[in-house]
């Protein structure tokens, strides 16, 4: 479980650094997007 949330805050943590660099709101709605599929296929496949 500490590792779920690890790597959880992990990729939270990149979408706001990215966020700081990038003040456009697509290119972070696309992030978003992106580390939600990403976080849904590392846990929900097999």
């Amino acid at each position: 479980m500490k590792k779920i949330i690890g790597l959880a805050c992990f990729f939270i943590a990149i979408g706001m650094l990215i966020m700081l660099i990038t003040h456009n709101r697509l290119v972070g709605l696309i992030i978003i997007a992106l580390l939600l599929f990403l976080g849904y296929n590392c846990f929900c496949s097999d």
